[in-house]
C-alpha cells in the first residue's frame, strides 16, 4: 500500500510540475486554426453527454436503492436517509446538468 501511494504521489506531482507548460501562449505567428468539422465536433459531445447522462443514471439508482434498503433495515432513521438521498440525487442531477451546458458551449 505504501509504494501505491507513493506512486500516486509520484504521478501527481509530475501532473502538475506539466502545468505550467501546458499553460503557455501559443506562437505569435501561428495562422489560425479553422473549424472545418462542426458536424464531428456536435457528434463527439453528444456522445460525451450520453456518457454522463448513464453514469448519473447508474449512481442514482444506486442511491435510490441504497436509500430503500437502508429504510428498510432501520425504519426510525428513514426520515434522514430519504434527505441524504434527496441531496445525493440533486448533486448527481446538477453534474448531468453541467455536462448539457458543456455541451451546448462547445457544439455551438
Amino acid at each position: 500500500m505504501r509504494k501505491l501511494s507513493l506512486f500516486f504521489f509520484a504521478v501527481v506531482g509530475m501532473m502538475m510540475a506539466a502545468i505550467p507548460a501546458l499553460a503557455q501562449n501559443p506562437a505569435q505567428n501561428a495562422p489560425a486554426v479553422a473549424n472545418n468539422n462542426p458536424g464531428i465536433i456536435a457528434f463527439a459531445a453528444c456522445v460525451g453527454f450520453a456518457i454522463a447522462v448513464f453514469g448519473g443514471a447508474i449512481g442514482q439508482s444506486r442511491i435510490g436503492a441504497a436509500a430503500c434498503e437502508g429504510a428498510a433495515r432501520n425504519p426510525g432513521a428513514a426520515a434522514k436517509i430519504q434527505t441524504m438521498m434527496i441531496l445525493g440525487l440533486a448533486l448527481i442531477e446538477s453534474l448531468v446538468l453541467f455536462a448539457l451546458l458543456i455541451v451546448f458551449v462547445k457544439a455551438v
